[in-house]
C-alpha cells in the first residue's frame, strides 16, 4: 500500500479544479484572498457524512461570516452530490474526485481500521486553506460526529 504523505501547517495547499454538484468546474485558485475549508468524505448519502454535510451546512453562516468558506470533496460522481446536496439542502460546492487524485495530494486516502478490518479508502479528513493558499490547520482521521463543533473551537469560534 502507497502512503500519501499527509499536510501539515504552513505547507501549500495543492491546487485542483474538480466538477461540482452542478457540473461546473470549481478550482482552488476560485477562493485566493479567502480562507476555504475543504474536507474529505467517504460517500455521500451515508448516515456519518450526511451528518457531518449538514453540521457543515448549519454552520455555514458562522464560517463564512469569520472569512471561511466551505467545500466537501468525495469520490461520488457529480449526479450523485447533486442529490445529496438536493436532498439535505446542503449550499456549499460538493466536488467530485472520482480518480482519487485530490484525496491523495492531500493525504485523505490510505489505509484505516473500519469495524476492526483494515481497509483502503477516503480518511474523513479536513484541511482549512488559508487566504494564502497555504494550510493553516490539517486533521486527519477525525469522526463526523461532533467534528465541526471541534473545528470551530480550534479556529476559535465557539458556538454562540
Amino acid at each position: 500500500m502507497t502512503e500519501y504523505p499527509r499536510l501539515a501547517a504552513g505547507d501549500s495547499a495543492p491546487s485542483f479544479t474538480l466538477t461540482d454538484q452542478s457540473g461546473k468546474p470549481v478550482s482552488l485558485s476560485d477562493y485566493s484572498g479567502r480562507k476555504v475549508v475543504v474536507y474529505f468524505y467517504p460517500a455521500a448519502m451515508t448516515p456519518g457524512c450526511t451528518r457531518q454535510a449538514c453540521d457543515f451546512r448549519d454552520s455555514l453562516t458562522r464560517l463564512q461570516d469569520a472569512g471561511y468558506d466551505v467545500v466537501g470533496i468525495s469520490k461520488d460522481a457529480p449526479q450523485k452530490l447533486a442529490a445529496f446536496a438536493e436532498r439535505d439542502g446542503l449550499t456549499f460546492p460538493l466536488l467530485s474526485d472520482e480518480d482519487l487524485t485530490v484525496h491523495k495530494a492531500y493525504g485523505a486516502y490510505g489505509e484505516k481500521n473500519n469495524y476492526g478490518k483494515v481497509i483502503t479508502g477516503t480518511l474523513r479528513s479536513t484541511i482549512v486553506v488559508d487566504d494564502a493558499s497555504r494550510v493553516e490547520l490539517a486533521l486527519y482521521n477525525v469522526r463526523a460526529k461532533g467534528h465541526v463543533s471541534m473545528l470551530l473551537r480550534k479556529l476559535g469560534l465557539n458556538a454562540a
